[in-house]
């Protein structure tokens, strides 16, 4: 195992940002940056043990600062949607930013994606199985309207077996909504279509949404819907379904009720990889790209809409306006921490 870091360019106001490089005796490897607490590169090895990049990004801080796809990004402090951009909470009514048809996206203007954290590399101690790079920033009381000082800690490790690894840690002084996410949009062939991917998702129910992709409350079984990936099937196979919550997302942006701390299994056919999703949260966000404008990303490659798909471990989102909704609000002096495990292996 390996932690290196160098420069990855500045941001427009002069300010340096910072990649590291996690590497293990494989030869699979992760490379981080501090603007977004970001996954910048993800290489695993396919089954003729050559490396394939599984996820999609850019080669500059510039190109990060001035996109608007979250690439890989750590989303808070809320992921996913606030119906009608605002919350109550302890009596106070907060009214946060619309930017996304009326409701609040990812955090508000500047989520955590714009945000330069703090990154610090943590070798490998006894009994841990690899590298680490961890990243804090401190999220002030009223970023973004939200109340309370923050203190988040993301911690990402890349094991020996090429699983990467990502931690949550957050605090707060006051009472505050808390969802944290990864944003990673992965194609295990690393370009083109991912529509031929096939995918797992343990879940017998997933999140009903409206017409903005933002969840009812009413939970919807996936029995003898397009939303059914309880048996392995292709991601595309239902996607042009004539059903309304695939018109509603324009394709899969739903948040899934996960049965069990494995959430999902995703195979390309084309390298022979396989991704295995584990956590402790109780929804995953399977959103299949449909907004992906085409751009250029690691070393010039072209990618566009449905190129790849983002497993988005999370709270359900609008849960502060849904009854019965895991609540996602921290409380003063309560400590939140949470794991999220995406496993590479060959099949």
């Amino acid at each position: 195992m390996s932690i290196t870091s160098f420069s990855f360019g500045q941001l427009k106001d002069g300010t340096d940002v910072t990649a590291y490089r996690i590497e293990n005796s494989i030869g699979a490897s992760v490379t981080l940056i501090d603007y977004g607490a970001t996954i910048q590169s993800l290489k695993v090895p396919d089954c003729t043990g050559k490396l394939t990049d599984v996820v999609l990004g850019y080669d500059t801080a510039a190109e990060y600062e001035d996109g608007d796809g979250f690439l890989g990004a750590t989303i808070g402090r809320v992921g996913n949607r606030i119906g009608g951009a605002q919350f109550s909470l302890n009596g106070k009514t907060y009214r946060l930013a619309d930017n996304d048809n009326g409701n609040c996206l990812h955090g508000g203007v500047r989520g955590f994606d714009k945000c330069l954290w703090k990154g610090e590399a943590v070798p490998a101690k006894a009994g841990v199985l690899g590298d680490s790079v961890v990243f804090t920033r401190l999220s002030p009381d009223g970023e973004e309207n939200f109340p309370g000082n923050l203190t988040v800690r993301v911690t990402f490790t890349l094991t020996t077996d090429n699983a990467l690894r990502i931690r949550y840690d957050a605090d707060t002084d006051k009472d505050t909504l808390v969802c944290l996410t990864n944003h990673a949009y992965f194609n295990l062939e690393g370009k083109g279509s991912v529509l031929d991917h096939l995918l797992t998702v343990h879940a017998d129910r997933f999140c009903e949404n409206d017409p903005h992709c933002l969840p009812t409350g009413k939970l919807l079984p996936v029995e003898g819907t397009p939303f059914d990936f309880r048996t392995e099937k292709a991601i595309g196979r239902d996607i042009k379904a004539d059903d309304v919550q695939l018109r509603n997302g324009g394709g899969y942006d739903h948040c899934y009720v996960l049965s069990g701390l494995k959430a999902a299994v995703l195979t390309a056919p084309g390298t022979g990889i396989r991704m295995q999703v584990f956590t402790d949260l109780p929804g995953m966000q399977l959103y299949s790209g449909n907004f992906l404008t085409t751009r250029k990303g690691h070393g010039g490659q072209v990618f566009g809409y449905r190129d790849a798909v983002a497993l988005e471990t999370q709270l359900f989102p609008n849960g502060m306006n849904c009854y019965g909704f895991p609540s996602p609000v921290l409380r003063a002096g309560r400590h939140l921490e949470s794991e999220t495990i995406y496993a590479f292996d060959c099949v």
